[in-house]
């Protein structure tokens, strides 16, 4: 905790003061682009890894970075996304899961129930994650095992995203995209989800999103 409150201290007398502008202009309302929905593994910090200022991201975070399908719990993830969207009109939402995640190791290998009963009941929410795992990777094991699962249960919860009305709708109106993402915490590296070739792959280089947004805008206006 000490460490924690010396960091107040010097955000307040070396950092606040150099972006005064910026917090006083947040103060009258935030308008971030983004909904980035990622796990609560204290080794991501979803601004250093994008390099975004406060403001910048609207950020939502639990073990596993699981979205529970809609109606399946009355519980903040919906609330949040259903403000993120309607309310802030958000154009982007990603799901980033990371390398070594407890979340699916323990949806692999389930803990005592005893121990851990309501990180049990959450993992029900990545029960696909966990069938796909049973019946088509039954041959993997270890390290490989898991990060298949890693990245399987990215393409579930964004699966369930879609049964939120409200992503439907802004999915069907053109006004907003689901990015899947898997961060791999030992190089740096972030792995991006193609649905054309149906795989993960490094992202890509600034200037061929861009490139590719502009052919995106030409279709949507043909």
């Amino acid at each position: 905790m000490q460490r924690l409150i010396e960091g107040l201290h010097q955000f307040q007398s070396q950092v606040f003061g150099s972006q005064r502008a910026l917090f006083e202009r947040l103060a009258k309302g935030q308008a971030p682009e983004t909904l980035f929905i990622t796990c609560a593994d204290s080794r991501i910090d979803p601004c250093l890894l994008t390099q975004s200022a406060p403001g910048d991201l609207f950020i939502l975070r639990n073990a596993g970075n699981l979205v529970p399908a809609y109606g399946a719990v009355r519980g903040g993830e919906a609330a949040t996304i259903e403000f993120a969207i309607a309310g802030l009109g958000v154009k982007d939402v990603i799901v980033c899961g990371h390398s070594h995640c407890g979340a699916m190791r323990g949806l692999l290998d389930p803990p005592p129930t005893n121990m851990f009963p309501a990180l049990n009941k959450w993992l029900s929410h990545a029960e696909t994650t966990r069938r796909i795992m049973q019946d088509k990777y039954a041959d993997r094991a270890g390290a490989d095992r898991l990060n298949v699962a890693i990245q399987e249960n990215v393409l579930a919860q964004l699966e369930n995203l879609r049964t939120h009305p409200v992503v439907a709708s802004a999915i069907a109106q053109d006004k907003l995209r689901l990015h899947g993402w898997v961060y791999k915490i030992e190089t740096g590296q972030v792995f991006v989800y193609d649905p054309a070739t149906r795989q993960f792959g490094l992202a890509p280089a600034p200037t061929d999103v861009i490139a590719r947004e502009k052919r995106e805008r030409v279709s949507v206006d043909v």
